[in-house]
């Protein structure tokens, strides 16, 4: 259960940063990639009537990178999963519960391998579980509310700083977090706001998510850190607002409307070393997404 508030194929050059960040090559296209053509080789040979060109071999055997989705099981995390996917992705979906993995996600996905992860059990079982096939990182991640009041710092600090250096360690670079709303509403002078308070009450949850945060800032890999308003599982309605950090502090939106936030910026540089807050508001204009996230200054 997510603790957020209840809110082309072209290549891209490396996006133009500013002057203390490192630059990383984009490894994504704003186009959806296509999906492996196994039989490829067969129809070559049959329209070229010829032996099939090493490059033919070549772009045909050409392993996909894959996109790792930790809390893939979560109430984000798994449209987030079905997104990619719809969009010729392949991705592998990092869960708790291996069981209730495959009665959530759709486990005959050829294009879908779900594997064992818990992000409080260290980055060296990260390292494993992300592997040397994975290029990116969406972390959705959010503990299980309870009486356990270390549970949101294991989970949604400790556990996301895990993925981190998991990342680190593997050479991954590219990083995107769902955070929140208001998680550093302290010194946005919404201290007495009740849903602050609310997320706050067990373990403080946002005090943790804005640590994790922090530490993503300073790693040096290319992040995108995402903070929806107030999270519901009806479908979208109104239209996408992005708007900068500590700016938010009410609204709702669609986890639909994240899941695709969260995909679209694997695609854009202007969303690299950036963190955005989103909301949908009925009379908003329709923009696109380079529009959105290219309105927003990096810090």
């Amino acid at each position: 259960m997510a603790t957020a508030l209840v809110i082309k194929t072209r290549l891209l050059s490396a996006p133009r940063l500013h002057h203390h960040h490192h630059c990383y090559p984009l490894l994504f296209s704003t186009t959806s990639p296509k999906p492996p053509k196994s039989q490829s080789l067969k129809s070559i040979k049959m329209e070229s009537g010829n032996e099939i060109t090493e490059e033919a071999k070549e772009n045909v055997n050409q392993k996909k990178k894959k996109i790792f989705v930790a809390g893939a099981t979560g109430s984000t995390g798994k449209r987030i999963v079905e997104q990619l996917l719809a969009k010729g992705f392949e991705v592998k979906a990092g869960v708790r519960d291996l069981d209730k993995a495959k009665t959530i996600l759709s486990e005959h996905n050829p294009s879908l391998q779900i594997v064992t992860a818990d992000v409080t059990k260290g980055s060296d079982k990260l390292v494993q579980a992300i592997g040397d096939d994975s290029e990116a990182v969406i972390c959705a991640t959010g503990f299980r509310p309870g009486w356990n009041l270390f549970a949101p710092w294991k989970v949604d600090n400790l556990g996301t700083v895990n993925l981190v250096e998991a990342c680190r360690k593997l050479g991954v670079k590219r990083f995107i977090l769902i955070s929140s709303i208001l998680v550093n509403g302290a010194a946005m002078g919404q201290i007495l706001n009740p849903a602050y308070i609310f997320l706050n009450v067990f373990g403080l949850t946002l005090v943790a998510k804005l640590q994790a945060e922090n530490y993503i800032r300073k790693s040096g890999i290319n992040y995108t850190i995402v903070r929806p308003a107030g999270l519901k599982n009806e479908p979208p309605s109104g239209n996408l607002v992005i708007e900068p950090e500590d700016t938010l502090y009410e609204g709702i939106i669609s986890r639909d409307v994240v899941a695709e936030v969260a995909v679209e910026a694997l695609g854009l540089p202007e969303s690299s070393y950036k963190v955005v807050e989103i909301v949908s508001r009925a009379d908003a204009p329709k923009r696109t997404y380079e529009d959105l996230f290219g309105s927003i200054k990096q810090k």
